[in-house]
């Protein structure tokens, strides 16, 4: 057996044993909860060893960054739901109906429904990117791409989205005052035109460790954390928030209401926290990613929602499922995973009892270029 899999082994009884969480629930209730799979490293695991780590922990949604052949195939009879990202450079491409077709039949058809396909995010956080070109080239990239699946049939099995920085919006702070950047408005309105054509979903990579980072000494710490504290109260609203990430979500259906769109649904496509930063990325510890992500995943087996929308579960894929050695950028870009490329935990954030914090096993994970502006 190799190293990996012996350590893997007794990571699947460790998961099986600790992430039961008392008076709360199992982790495989938790239908909102998802992984991003980044594989920007040299030393991962294969993805047929990835599928068994996924299976412990009982996750059933991931993302990933391309589409990866050697992944989709790997993913067939699964039962893990997948979403899939065109790479931004495609976008140019994928603009023309007959190219869009040919990817589909490339990239997707061959694969589905052996693989379960859920989404395609086309680009990453393209409307904060500073190609003004690649931006204009979103939505009719992401037109052509489901005019393709309506043709071979797809449509009503895979949603096409694209996820956003939170830098989208111009306000976040109070959430009632969330509102998008003047200069993407244009974009924004076709953008949100077809999600609600489609009832696809409005996708945000939202950051609470940003914001603590660029200002720790104005944003209390447990605030960014989703510990108890007092929180804020929208002066509008009168909605109390204890924690940004629901601020920071709220924030953008407030915006996406401005823009006459106010049924869309929101959800996260990136959260974390990173276990290791440099000297000036303030907060980057184990502790604190522990921290905020047992007490996200302890929200998510509640399956809450937002104060604006407290009925509806958020939807979450915490970023990400390995740390990755060769993303570019500082420290933390290369730190946010929930497992080490070994097998082996980055730090323990299930728990076996709500009174015990000490055993357990979980972790969670990040990288963007999105810079917060959600303010206490």
């Amino acid at each position: 057996m190799t190293t990996f899999l012996a350590k893997f082994a007794m990571i699947h009884i460790l998961a099986l044993l600790s992430l039961c969480v008392i008076d709360i629930g199992c982790i495989q209730g938790v239908m909102s909860l998802g992984i991003n799979y980044g594989q920007v490293a040299n030393n991962l695991p294969p993805p047929q060893e990835v599928i068994g780590l996924l299976n412990s922990l009982k996750l059933t949604k991931a993302r990933i960054y391309d589409t990866n052949p050697q992944v989709l195939t790997a993913f067939a009879n699964s039962n893990i739901e997948l979403i899939v990202t065109v790479e931004n450079q495609m976008l140019t491409t994928l603009m023309d109906p007959q190219q869009a077709l040919q990817w589909v039949n490339t990239h997707i058809k061959p694969f589905f429904p052996s693989t379960r396909i859920t989404g395609i995010a086309v680009g990453n956080e393209v409307f904060t990117d500073d190609d003004t070109t690649l931006m204009a080239n979103l939505v009719p990239a992401i037109t052509s791409i489901h005019s393709a699946l309506v043709q071979l049939g797809l449509d009503q099995f895979i949603q096409v989205s694209t996820p956003n920085s939170q830098a989208v919006l111009e306000e976040s702070y109070p959430p009632s005052a969330g509102c998008f950047k003047p200069e993407l408005n244009g974009f924004m309105s076709q953008y949100l035109q077809f999600l609600s054509i489609t009832k696809s979903p409005f996708w945000i990579n939202a950051y609470p460790y940003f914001a603590y980072k660029d200002d720790p000494s104005q944003i209390p710490l447990d605030y960014v954390l989703l510990n108890p504290n007092a929180g804020i109260v929208d002066p509008y609203t009168k909605l109390h928030y204890d924690n940004m990430l629901y601020a920071q979500v709220d924030a953008v259906i407030f915006a996406i209401s401005r823009m006459g769109f106010g049924g869309l649904e929101v959800r996260i496509s990136e959260t974390g926290w990173p276990s290791k930063g440099d000297e000036n990325e303030i907060g980057a510890t184990i502790e604190n990613a522990q921290v905020y992500n047992k007490n996200l995943l302890r929200r998510q087996l509640r399956n809450e929602g937002t104060p604006l929308r407290p009925n509806m579960k958020l939807e979450v894929y915490i970023f990400a499922l390995f740390n990755e050695d060769l993303k570019p950028g500082p420290t933390s870009e290369r730190n946010y995973g929930l497992f080490k490329p070994d097998g082996t935990m980055t730090y323990n954030v299930g728990l076996t009892s709500v009174s015990n914090s000490s055993t357990s096993s979980a972790s969670i994970s990040l990288t963007s270029s999105a810079s917060q502006v959600t303010k206490p």
